[in-house]
């Protein structure tokens, strides 16, 4: 266990080693960057400024951009600074921290849509009683829930990371620390440590989707008792969920639900959930939702009159 000493730091490979690509790469990601910023903080000022917005489903949404904010922000700067970077760097500490946050935010993202399908259940299949169920306590716990839950998961991965000794060549085929190819640089064997890693994430993937699973199929028998316009309505706030849940697990579910390797392709869909699906996600539920189009044009109105009084 004393080798660990022997690697202070690791190299990260990045994406690609073409000096243009990398200046491409700078540009297209620091874009993407901050317009996903942009959107989840509008989204949450938003949320937290209209009294119109005041049901639960909004509160959780605003919680969503909050966790996408701080999920991407783990990984995305560091990758922006690096493009323009000869070598890449990452000290130990830092490293670990890294997967800490990936994995605490990640956790946390798969357990709050798990609790946003679950509030679109009761509004859905039990809308005389919503306002009881789903009330400010109630609230309060699912969201204790996901911030233990994200937690715990990460934790777990991180004390099996921790003790290990890492070796050279210390160079990691990635552009942020991930489980699956720091294990590659461990100087013992990894197979039976991969398979409890690899446990702990697909525990946390299969239950969460095997729960939006099973309330999305209640919800749909449950629609055929409702009118044309009701069905409208609920049909629209659940694509909108649907559509994210797919965006952030399909690739979560392609990379650790298999056993731990690394593949050619993990970096393109690193990209996807650490990236692209943060910045998608205000577009979604913003462009499909009335309600929400409407309290950003208030807003905006307001901030033009304030500023030109």
């Amino acid at each position: 266990m004393g080798n660990r000493n022997n690697v202070t730091e690791f190299v990260l490979l990045g994406l690609t080693e073409n000096p243009k690509m990398q200046k491409i790469i700078f540009v297209v990601f620091l874009v993407i960057y901050i317009v996903s910023v942009v959107g989840n903080m509008l989204t949450m000022i938003t949320i937290t400024t209209s009294p119109l917005l005041a049901s639960p489903m909004y509160y959780f949404l605003a919680c969503l951009s909050f966790i996408d904010v701080s999920y991407s922000s783990v990984n995305t700067p560091k990758l922006i600074i690096d493009s323009l970077r000869e070598k890449k760097t990452t000290t130990f500490n830092a490293c670990i921290t890294q997967i800490l946050g990936e994995h605490f935010f990640g956790g946390a993202d798969v357990i709050l849509l798990t609790v946003m399908a679950y509030d679109c259940y009761v509004a859905i299949c039990k809308p005389l009683h919503y306002t009881t169920i789903m009330n400010r306590r109630v609230c309060g716990l699912l969201m204790g829930v996901v911030w233990l839950g994200g937690f715990l998961h990460a934790t777990i991965q991180i004390f099996f990371i921790i003790p290990l000794p890492f070796c050279s060549p210390n160079a990691i085929d990635h552009f942020m620390c991930d489980l699956n190819p720091l294990l590659n640089l461990v100087c013992i064997d990894t197979h039976t440590l991969g398979l409890f890693v690899a446990a702990n994430s697909r525990f946390i993937c299969r239950l969460n989707f095997l729960l939006l699973i099973i309330s999305y199929v209640v919800v749909l028998h449950s629609l055929r008792k409702h009118s044309l316009e009701a069905k409208r309505k609920a049909l629209s706030t659940c694509v909108s969920h649907i559509t994210v849940v797919v965006l952030f697990f399909v690739p979560c579910l392609f990379v650790y639900m298999r056993p731990a390797a690394t593949l050619s392709i993990d970096k393109a869909v690193a990209v996807f959930y650490t990236l692209i699906t943060p910045m998608l996600n205000p577009l979604i539920y913003t462009l499909r939702n009335d309600q929400m189009k409407n309290a950003i044009r208030k807003l905006c109105s307001r901030k033009v009159i304030s500023g030109e009084k």
